[in-house]
């Protein structure tokens, strides 16, 4: 298949690409460059994305429609990965104009390219962050998600209201991911595994917000990247028993999907640390400091609609992720 992965650059973006190309597709990715973490890791995620003859890259940035447009002129995509948007929950509030101009603008423009071209499907990021102040758990795709409690969550919300407006109106087949705390090899500085390992590795104190009470479900990459892939394979269709007077959210009489993509196991943050200090051989002491606002206290997904549908079974556990990750940590950084 020829297929278009945005915000290839990225960590998740770039493991997908990868997981792509070596099973034999044909790959345009694009991705803007930005500066919002070190470049330096983006472009080397790329360097090792240019081993493949099968990918090529553009930068290009999706809020731009008239150099997206021209792209899906050149390419006949049949299906779209999007991965592309400005990211994190806590500069949400400091740059709100960012999250407009990429989660919404740039959201906008893909989906009109989409329309206008054809493709076949599109599987876009959604994220947990989306459940805001539910406390129902696990958080559950038939839950109510109207309360985000940062900018970041609305955007990815937006982007599900969106997506379901192109599938109704146009038949777009469209599935919406809600990623649950990805991490492992490759992955983005500004997140808790980078921020956790350069602390304990310089003997620096851990700042732990929530004095450590938060619980996530994190997700190793590569049981992400089978979960996204298998979602591309599988294209959004109606739900036939779908009904207004009793409407499914995670479904509908249009070609759209939303599922949850987590390991379904959730780790109190101290444990995680007490891993990641483990994986290292190393420990540090940890600064327990008050929750910070737009954070969730938890996250817990249920996955059953995702195993049903494509067979998504994450495999790896917490322990043996955290080990990958301390591995390339230890080889990636040693060698800057």
């Amino acid at each position: 298949m020829k297929l278009l992965v945005t915000g290839v650059a990225g960590f998740i973006g770039y493991a997908i690409a990868k997981d792509l190309c070596a099973r034999g597709d044909d790959v345009i990715g694009i991705d803007n460059l930005n500066d919002y973490y070190d470049i330096s890791l983006k472009q080397a995620r790329l360097q090792q994305l240019g081993g493949f003859d099968n990918f090529r890259f553009q930068q290009l940035d999706i809020s731009d429609a008239q150099a997206l447009r021209g792209l899906f002129d050149q390419h006949r995509f049949e299906r779209v990965v999007h991965m592309a948007a400005q990211a994190g929950v806590r500069y949400s509030l400091e740059n709100p104009s960012a999250y407009i101009d990429s989660n919404l603008v740039g959201f906008g423009n893909l989906l009109e390219c989409c329309r206008h071209h054809s493709v076949e499907h599109l599987v876009y990021a959604s994220s947990s962050s989306v459940y805001g102040a539910n406390r129902s758990l696990p958080f559950s795709t038939a839950d109510n998600v109207d309360h985000p409690i940062s900018l970041y969550a609305a955007t990815k919300k937006a982007n599900e209201l969106m997506a379901h407006s192109y599938s109704h109106l146009y038949r777009l087949p469209c599935t919406g991911l809600r990623f649950f705390t990805v991490y492992g090899p490759w992955g983005r500085p500004d997140m808790s595994p980078i921020l956790f390992a350069d602390a304990i590795t310089r003997g620096k104190p851990i700042k732990v917000f929530n004095r450590g009470r938060h619980r996530r479900d994190f997700t190793y990459i590569d049981d992400i990247v089978n979960g996204v892939v298998g979602c591309l394979d599988r294209i959004a269709s109606a739900n036939p028993d779908w009904s207004g007077l009793d409407p499914d959210p995670s479904s509908s009489s249009a070609p759209w999907r939303i599922y949850n993509i987590g390991r379904g196991e959730p780790v109190e943050l101290l444990r995680y640390i007490e891993l990641m200090e483990q994986a290292l051989g190393k420990t540090t002491s940890k600064e327990l400091l008050p929750a910070q606002p737009g954070d969730v206290e938890e996250t817990y997904a249920d996955i059953a609609a995702l195993t049903a549908d494509t067979g998504y079974a994450p495999k790896t556990s917490i322990e043996q992720g955290l080990g990958h990750f301390a591995r390339w940590y230890m080889d990636y950084y040693a060698k800057k």
